[in-house]
């Protein structure tokens, strides 16, 4: 293939940064690369997600693939709706980047350094409950905006500090404004918060065997499939209150031999907008090849301790 790939991104300087490794593991593989930005509803409303719907961010990208505009789409996956995209395909699932969320506080500050009382920004109901959930006695306080829109609020006082993803942080060149990369015990991260989704025409036979071999990433794709199995399964959405994060992990077999497994973590809330919600938690360790299952047995295990589908 000798054609310009066009590469469709949302315009966010984020987006733009994340589109570009994807672009630059294309140049290496010999490929000429010209980004296409789009501009999305999601980038254009200041509502929150549960009120502008999920796929808000994909809906304009997937349509320039659709219409020829684009040859292919760069998405943060956990962006993406649970249900397949007819006439679309995720081509390659990258390497991906830290999966945890991350602390930005005022003077330095982590979690449990923030005075009782300190008001904490997040635009996401699963921060919200997990945060509630750990009885540090903090206001949380919805915001939306890209990160040094979010960043800001805490140099104007309007909140002492911000959860954010740690990888968008580090995508868009912002590590070192990080306080606490907040560990998963703490705040299970959205299901594949951190992972790129990369897709194509699934016409484009030829191009999507392209990006496969150049961007796939197998124990990325296991991980992301086994989470957002599970959040398919609990029928959420992208803005749930619910958790998901799966590892590859080595496992003794029963002859003593070392294989490679998946070890799969859920949360979900109920009264999830309350001042005390109750986190349910699931785990679930198998094959890497059992991911989708494994979602949904987790997800069946989280139903059968009270959760609620959302």
């Amino acid at each position: 293939m000798t054609k310009t790939l066009r590469v469709g991104t949302r315009a966010s300087v984020l987006a733009v940064a994340q589109t570009e490794t994807v672009a630059d593991a294309l140049r290496a593989a010999g490929h000429d690369v010209e980004l296409v930005r789009i501009t999305t509803p999601g980038d254009q409303s200041t509502k929150p997600i549960a009120q502008i719907g999920v796929g808000v961010f994909t809906s304009a990208l997937r349509e320039a693939l659709r219409n020829g505009e684009i040859d292919l789409a760069v998405h943060s996956y956990k962006d993406l709706p649970t249900a397949p995209e007819p006439g679309l395909v995720i081509a390659a699932v990258p390497r991906r980047a830290d999966p945890r969320d991350a602390l930005v506080a005022r003077d330095g500050l982590t979690l449990g350094e923030l005075p009782p009382g300190s008001v904490v920004g997040t635009g996401s109901p699963r921060r919200v409950a997990q945060l509630r959930a750990l009885g540090l006695g903090l206001e949380v306080r919805g915001i939306r905006g890209n990160i040094d829109t979010r960043m800001g609020k805490i140099d104007s006082g309007e909140v002492d500090a911000v959860v954010l993803a740690r990888a968008g942080l580090d995508r868009a060149g912002r590590s070192h404004k990080i306080t606490e990369t907040l560990d998963p015990i703490q705040m299970l991260p959205a299901p594949a918060q951190g992972a790129l989704a990369v897709e194509c025409r699934s016409a484009d036979v030829e191009l999507e065997q392209l990006l496969h071999d150049a961007l796939d990433d197998a124990h990325t794709r296991a991980a992301v499939t086994a989470e957002r199995s599970m959040l398919c399964a609990l029928e959420a959405g992208c803005s749930a209150p619910v958790g998901a994060l799966a590892d590859v992990v080595e496992d003794l077999a029963d002859d003593g031999s070392v294989v490679t497994r998946l070890s799969l973590r859920g949360v979900a809330a109920v009264d999830a907008e309350s001042d005390n919600p109750h986190l349910l938690r699931a785990s679930i360790t198998g094959a890497l090849a059992e991911a989708e299952s494994m979602g949904k047995a987790l997800a069946a295990e989280l139903l059968d301790l009270g959760a609620a589908p959302h």
